[in-house]
């Protein structure tokens, strides 16, 4: 039988709320008439059975809205048991902690700096090496004028509310969100409808505008969480850190929000470096900076983090992918925008259907949606708890054609992790109009093809005449024109003989007389066809996956509750140690074998501890296996050692010699566990077990 959903046990707790309140005010009637003793307590009795079969359904219903990591922890324990964990072992920790640190920022210890790494050189082996990227490295510090091309100047904006008694700032986003999620997950009186509504804001959040979001705001009388006072309407806060280059400060600058910048205003020399051909990606991995408002949930909203983005490069016109079939057969989770509209759930869909029924816009976008779901799963995120969301209409940038997030399940809910985009040819035009500099590709042609052509041009007399200095603006704005745009002029021209035209370098619109520019289309031979390529992107938080795989990857175990231990199940691609080496007893002879182990994995390149301690030897395995250490040595005799597999705590024996080449193909995924345990004695040990 199938499980009862949410809005099925929200409508029975109502039901049965209403019927217990029905059978007190019975109770309440039958002691006032002053009726027999037996009377009022089979009443009483009945009442009774009904609170219990209502405490029933608030269990059930607190199972689904509070549920954690499948044990009895509710979500906050569960979490607390994580990052009390990762802190503890140093995987990271607050940034300045003597001082009491700074919200938003935060420090890899050595654990977390191996994570990081493994993840980073996993990510280049799976994008870069295997779709022969060109990766660059550009600075962070990015001159005001590239920054107010790409947008960021004027848009890279959140909402943001006051307290407006004492000033303090808060995401007002964010604000609604814990108020919907404490209202779902803590009220188990909610309605079903009021649930659905709550659910509903939260799905469509970010499709909000600061005057609906101030609408909801007030009409759920949310107010400043650390005061209770009252909260100002949400305006609009641009994140980016700002800075001063040279020592004159008439240089502005800021710290770059991403790296993708930095790549497309290279993007002239990469299309030469790559022979002047196209579909070519370029990659970058590197800090990136945002002046969070209100920082928190740890590792997924800081202040300074690390993003690896991709810029693919295609021509508009074909988007095909000759390496689509590869990944066209993957089904998982996706969640299109009808079903989020709906109130629908995520459904899973082969990915081939939904390019081939246009649910994703095209092959390649499409073929990217395939490698970051086979990236995120070969790092050890969870299946089921791995989702691809497309963009709302209103959420998505103008210039957009499609636009999809890998979000992550974890305990703060579905988090965004990676963005597929396909951004159309917006950057590269935004670019060459405010440098002048075409950044275009060309397509040549076998055999010349006579084209209409369109013909701009501007009258640079009658220009000058009536903009001064401004002239040069005008012209480039109007040379830079799109096909459509220069007909609507023209039709604009011809009627009215004067058309208003917005000057993005500017910043205004002016008025463009029919004597001030001539537009017509003429039929040309052309040898090439010049034009924008278009970018699919696919962005990730480096950090914000990390997080969602601690969480992913913790479990405990143990014989009871007084004795849980934690585990993390990394897979020993990006495990911080992929072994540890331990005598079984503090004997010189297994002391010496244990050394020469340890070099013999240092030969093969495989990361290691070695433990001489005298701690028993389930006392190792347990404070290694907090670490996520996949494979433990245990050196007990001079010829044969025990390798133990973390998760199933089984052993098999091998020689001394072979060792570090097995643990090396284990850890490079050239074996399995289950190889090895086919092709090694087994071996069973009570100390070892004893945990």
């Amino acid at each position: 039988m199938a499980a009862p959903s949410e809005e099925s046990l929200r409508k029975a707790l109502a039901d049965k709320q209403a019927a217990v309140d029905s059978r007190g005010n019975a109770v309440r009637a039958l002691k006032a008439a002053k009726a027999s003793k037996p009377e009022i307590d089979a009443a009483i009795e009945a009442l009774n059975s009904l609170k219990l079969e209502k405490s029933s359904i608030e269990q059930q219903l607190q199972a689904i809205v509070r549920g954690g990591d499948g044990s009895s922890l509710s979500r906050e324990e569960f979490r607390q048991a994580v990052v009390n964990t990762l802190e503890r072992r140093l995987f990271y920790i607050p940034s300045f902690k003597i001082y009491r640190g700074v919200a938003g920022l935060y420090d890899y210890g050595p654990p977390g700096c191996a994570v990081k790494a493994n993840v980073l050189s996993f990510w280049r082996q799976h994008f870069v090496l295997e779709e022969n990227m060109l990766e660059v490295d550009c600075p962070c510090v990015t001159p005001e004028i590239v920054l107010k091309a790409s947008g960021h100047v004027d848009k890279f904006t959140d909402l943001m509310v006051k307290d407006e008694k004492t000033g303090t700032c808060y995401r007002a986003d964010h604000l609604l969100k814990d108020f919907c999620n404490e209202k779902l997950q803590k009220d188990l009186t909610l309605s079903a409808e009021k649930a659905a509504e709550f659910k509903h804001v939260l799905a469509t959040l970010d499709d909000l505008s600061a005057d609906e979001l101030g609408a909801k705001i007030k009409e759920y009388g949310i107010v400043a969480p650390d005061t209770k006072n009252p909260l100002s309407d949400p305006y609009p806060f641009n994140l980016m850190f700002q800075t001063s280059i040279g020592p004159s400060g008439l240089l502005r600058g800021f710290m770059r929000p991403e790296t993708a910048q930095g790549i497309f205003v290279n993007f002239k020399d990469l299309y030469y470096y790559n022979g002047n051909r196209l579909p070519f990606a370029a990659a970058q991995i590197g800090q990136a900076f945002r002046n969070e408002i209100s920082p928190r949930q740890g590792l997924l909203r800081v202040r300074e983090f690390t993003l690896a983005e991709i810029e693919h490069f295609v021509d508009p016109e074909d988007k095909s992918h000759p390496k689509f079939q590869e990944v066209a057969d993957l089904e998982f989770l996706m969640f299109p925008r009808e079903q989020q509209m709906s109130g629908q759930s995520a459904t899973k869909m082969c990915l081939g259907e939904a390019v081939s029924k246009g649910t994703v816009n095209n092959e390649t976008l499409g073929y990217f949606i395939g490698r970051v779901y086979l990236f995120l799963t070969h790092l050890g995120i969870d299946k089921e708890r791995l989702r691809f969301r497309q963009h709302l209409a209103n959420e998505m940038a103008h210039y957009a054609a499609d636009c999809w997030d890998a979000e992550i399940e974890c305990s703060y809910g579905w988090i965004e992790c990676v963005g597929i985009a396909d951004r159309s040819a917006y950057d590269l035009r935004a670019h060459t109009e405010k440098s002048g500099v075409a950044l275009v590709a060309a397509e040549k042609f076998t055999q010349p093809r006579e084209v209409e052509k369109l013909v701009i041009t501007p009258n640079k007399k009658e220009l000058g005449q009536a903009f001064s200095r401004s002239q040069k603006n005008v012209v480039e704005a109007l040379e830079a024109m799109t096909e459509e745009e220069a007909m609507k002029m023209k039709a604009a021209l011809e009627s009215k003989g004067a058309d208003e035209f917005l000057v993005c370098t500017l910043g205004e619109t002016v008025t463009i007389k029919a004597s001030m520019v001539k537009i017509s289309k003429e039929k040309k031979k052309e040898h090439q066809r010049v034009f924008t390529p278009s970018v699919i992107e696919p962005s990730f938080g480096i950090g914000r996956i990390i997080y969602c795989l601690y969480e992913h990857s913790f479990y405990r175990r143990g014989k009871n509750k007084e004795e849980q231990l934690n585990v993390f199940r990394f897979p020993p691609l990006v495990a911080p140690i992929k072994c540890t080496v331990f005598p079984l007893i503090q004997k010189p002879e297994y002391e010496a074998v244990a050394q020469r182990i340890s070099k013999l994995l240092t030969a093969a390149g495989v990361s290691h501890i070695i433990d001489m301690s005298g701690n028993t030897i389930g006392k190792r395995y347990a404070r290694t296996d907090e670490l996520g250490v996949p494979f433990a040595i245990t050196a007990d005799s001079e010829s044969d050692v025990t390798i133990r597999e973390r998760d199933s705590k089984d052993q098999v024996r091998i020689s001394v010699d072979e060792v570090a080449l097995v643990v090396k193909g284990l850890t490079d995924g050239q074996r399995t566990w289950a190889d090895i345990w086919a092709a090694y004695p087994h071996h069973s040990s009570a100390s070892a077990d004893d945990e």
